[in-house]
């Protein structure tokens, strides 16, 4: 299946490192939100499972804590999130706002195998200290681990003309 073209093309310089923090400080507040209001919903589902006394015995006696099943629909909440944005129109919330695009050299839209890789990768880097992130500073084209990876780049996108 061929790859839709993202909008504006053109060939764009990379996204320095400043604006990556920039739009993942963005995104990380609207992920914090979602991964709030997932959390709220699967408490209320429980809740209606096994009812509020119990689940407030379990959660008082740490039966919950680390709740594995929370914790994978947590992680495949967030990689929606990022592979929506990233497969469609290459750009997050926080990636729009600060001008900022993730697409294939040839700029079309990543697939959903990069997307994962992508996020997977990304994980790493912030698990290093976010060395993966401060990798771009040495990378001759800005890539970090998870552009070199996924075979993705970061570009930064003019600002589009109202009409």
């Amino acid at each position: 299946m061929p790859r839709p073209q993202l909008h504006p093309q053109g060939d764009f310089p990379p996204a320095g490192l400043g604006r990556r923090f920039a739009a993942i400080c963005y995104d990380g507040l609207l992920c914090v939100a979602l991964l709030m209001v997932t959390t709220f919903i699967y408490k209320l589902i429980w809740m209606g499972i096994v009812g509020e006394e119990k689940l407030r015995q379990l959660s008082e006696s740490g039966a919950l804590d680390g709740d594995p099943l929370l914790s994978t629909l947590l992680l495949f909440t967030l990689f929606t999130f990022f592979a929506t944005f990233w497969t469609h129109a290459g750009q997050t919330l926080g990636m729009q706002v600060w001008g900022i695009r993730v697409q294939n050299a040839d700029g079309t839209a990543i697939s959903l195998w990069q997307a994962l890789l992508r996020f997977v990768v990304a994980i790493a880097s912030w698990l290093c200290l976010g060395l993966g992130f401060f990798w771009s500073l040495i990378d001759k084209r800005n890539r970090s681990w998870h552009d070199l990876y996924s075979e993705t780049q970061l570009v930064r996108i003019p600002k589009q003309k109202k009409t």
